[in-house]
């Protein structure tokens, strides 16, 4: 089932989008203000955020500023009174990926939510794990604040584990991000897993990457063996 978070201080509407959503199969939590919303987006994962422009204690830009600096990457509807472009302009940089402007209709909001949901964000531009961070704009890796030196294909299976982190991500999603509908035989996918364990944890004694047997493979901080 689709789970999201409307964050929305309009409780009359609040209520009527939960219910609509629960109606469509659509798992709706709800905060009536930005530091509630930013505190449950903390310790849940969603499919995706509704997200109020104007909104008590912190507003729905610097939510999604926050969001997104610390590399969470939910996808983000905005939902806004306001029909200016430079609303919409500034909600793009903050890390938005959708607009819908109040009153809208409910069945429209459920093809945006679904829309929104076949996807991770692309806004986000900082993707981390424990130590490991990943800066797309400058393009960089570090681990433990040292710079890492990865090749393009463990730019990209790096980038495609850590977006899915702490979850588990199949051998045939990874292959499918390096190299699209042709992948080559099954065992360059692992030389070059091999690689990028041998990178990141080459100065540091916690283990990050962790291959779930039978299936793909794993980024999380948490300690413990691998599961191989």
């Amino acid at each position: 089932m689709i789970s999201v978070l409307l964050v929305e201080d309009d409780l009359d509407l609040a209520a009527t989008v939960v219910q609509y959503l629960q109606l469509e199969e659509i798992q709706c939590d709800h905060a009536n203000n930005g530091i509630s919303g930013l505190h449950l987006l903390q310790k849940n994962r969603y499919d995706a955020l509704l997200l109020d422009l104007n909104l008590p204690r912190m507003d729905g830009i610097s939510v999604c500023e926050n969001i997104r600096a610390s590399g969470n990457d939910t996808p983000v509807l905005m939902l806004t009174a306001r029909d200016q472009l430079s609303d919409k302009i500034e909600g793009f940089h903050a890390g938005t990926d959708d607009f819908l402007v109040k009153p809208f209709d409910m069945e429209e909001l459920v093809l945006r939510v679904q829309a929104l949901t076949r996807r991770r964000s692309g806004q986000v531009q900082r993707l981390a794990c424990g130590d490991l961070t990943m800066d797309l704009t400058r393009r960089q890796a570090q681990r433990g604040g040292q710079p890492l030196h990865l090749s393009p294909v463990g730019w990209k299976l790096l980038e495609a584990l850590l977006r899915e982190s702490p979850a588990a991500v199949s051998r045939e999603k990874l292959q499918a991000s390096v190299w699209g509908d042709d992948p080559p035989d099954s065992n360059s996918l692992k030389v070059h897993m091999y690689n990028l364990r041998k990178v990141l944890e080459s100065d540091s004694e916690q283990t990050l990457l962790h291959t779930v047997k039978g299936y793909g493979f794993a980024l999380y901080s948490a300690d413990g063996d691998d599961t191989e």
